[in-house]
């Protein structure tokens, strides 16, 4: 009986060691401005870990990878992915917001007014989320919705 616990036991406690060092590497990576082996790190992290808020975190990271290369989308993907294993990552609904922020800023300067709306609305609507999750954390987000009058009531409380 002890034996087959202990099997058990071991094999997702080395798991969890290894994923976790492919973690820190991957942080280490990231650190240095290597982009390419920081993602390399992470990917081999999501492989190995099981904790679902774990997973959020490498998923976190390797979205500021993306954003940081400027593949925005690919970004948004990871952020969305994360927080789907944890809703309550406020960091994560930011950094979505500020990159469809950038994006209608872009298409506001293309002359492209829809497309413009669209990203503000989509910024506005994650930026919402944000701040209900952590009020005090994003007063410039705060203010751009109340300068823009995207924002509604409840987020100013």
């Amino acid at each position: 009986m002890m034996a087959d616990l202990i099997l058990k036991v071991i094999p997702t406690n080395r798991r969890a060691k290894e994923a976790f060092a492919y973690y820190r590497d991957g942080m280490s990576a990231q650190a240095d401005g290597e982009y390419a082996e920081a993602l390399d790190n992470y990917e081999e992290a999501l492989t190995l870990e099981d904790d679902p808020l774990d997973r959020a975190f490498i998923l976190y990271n390797m979205a500021l990878v993306y954003a940081s290369n400027g593949e925005h989308h690919k970004a948004l993907d990871q952020y969305g992915a994360a927080l789907e294993l944890n809703s309550k990552m406020p960091q994560a609904l930011n950094n979505m917001a500020v990159i469809h922020h950038h994006l209608g800023s872009i298409a506001e300067e293309k002359g492209e007014a829809d497309e413009a709306d669209r990203c503000y609305d989509q910024a506005a609507d994650l930026w919402g989320k944000a701040i209900r999750l952590a009020p005090n954390n994003y007063i410039e987000a705060q203010n751009w919705l109340k300068t823009s009058g995207r924002g509604s009531v409840d987020v100013y409380f």
